[in-house]
């Protein structure tokens, strides 16, 4: 038997079919600046608070690794999206630890399976354990906050011969598995999201979707309000920038992106699902054809009318 095989049967039990997994994300995640939006290590913290004040965020790097990354986020995802398939088919007890392989663990977020690839899944998942995050998120009271890591604890198995990398287990913080494990806590993601290679592409998307979601008209959000919950760690005229070279590519999985103007003159950026808005095109369309039948059936009737009065004034007076 091959040594693929082997590691195939000793995995099986554990390891998601990719094929039917459904990939979800934690709404909480998704409109907050959790991750850092470069692939270079950020030491600097990442701090956001919420307009009304409620909610609270600082995510902090251990010096070594860095803040975790919005890639490095793909593994909760994935970590997410298998859990909550448990969940959906009815399993009782769901795990906070999960048994894969590194192999079908980078297959199944898009990466590459060389020894490169190897290497920074190990990175990554340093950085999730080692990143701090103290938030108000879930607090009952405005001064309370939470402080965890994303992941517990992880381990890499390989091969004592080869060293080829085989089994991984990761286990998730508590923090992270009681919101997915909440009703109502998470969000469908369009599997193209895997295949966005700008960090602030990705930020980008996961507020959309968090947002503006299947609402008809879409939803309006104020570019500085954008710079905030994106975490972004340039400035706001370098941000600005890069949203209008986003906006211009059009390229991000299920919304379409134009420029807006708020009622008070703020910039901003109108978000609205490709669907949503043929669906729209489409209903004016026949909303137009409607209206067009109906102006014609009304000119048809008084020219009907017209008709038969100008055949009544021809007809002689005697004729009944």
């Amino acid at each position: 038997m091959s040594k693929r095989a082997i590691r195939n049967q000793e995995f099986d039990l554990f390891i998601p079919q990719v094929a039917d997994l459904a990939w979800k994300d934690q709404r909480e995640l998704m409109e907050r600046p959790f991750f850092s939006l470069g692939k270079r290590k950020r030491l600097k913290p990442i701090e956001y608070v919420s307009p009304d004040g409620d909610v609270h965020v600082r995510v902090s790097a251990n010096p070594q690794f860095g803040i975790a990354t919005i890639w490095d986020a793909d593994i909760l995802i994935w970590a997410t999206s298998h859990l909550n398939k448990l969940r959906d088919r009815g399993d009782n007890d769901i795990p906070r630890t999960i048994h894969t392989t590194s192999y079908d663990l980078l297959k199944a977020i898009h990466r590459d399976t060389g020894g490169t690839a190897y290497r920074e899944l190990q990175a990554a998942l340093e950085r999730l354990q080692s990143t701090t995050i103290e938030t108000s998120l879930r607090a009952p009271k405005r001064n309370k906050r939470a402080q965890f890591g994303w992941l517990d604890e992880w381990t890499l198995d390989s091969d004592p011969v080869t060293g080829a990398p085989r089994g991984l287990t990761l286990t998730l913080s508590n923090w992270v598995y009681e919101g997915l494990m909440r009703d109502r806590a998470l969000l469908t993601l369009h599997p193209d999201y895997f295949l966005l290679t700008g960090g602030l592409e990705r930020a980008i998307y996961r507020i959309a979707r968090k947002h503006a979601g299947d609402q008809a008209d879409g939803w309006t959000c104020r570019v500085s309000v954008l710079y905030d919950k994106s975490g972004s760690e340039g400035p706001l005229k370098q941000f600005t920038y890069l949203l209008k070279k986003i906006i211009a590519a059009d390229s991000l999985p299920d919304y379409a992106l134009t420029h807006a103007t708020t009622r008070d003159g703020a910039a901003a950026v109108h978000f609205i699902r490709r669907d949503a808005a043929e669906r729209a095109r489409i209903k004016a369309e026949l909303e137009a054809m409607a209206a067009a039948d109906s102006r014609r059936a009304l000119e048809d009737a008084r020219a009907a009318t017209l008709d038969a009065r100008m055949e009544g004034r021809r007809r002689p007076s005697g004729d009944q």
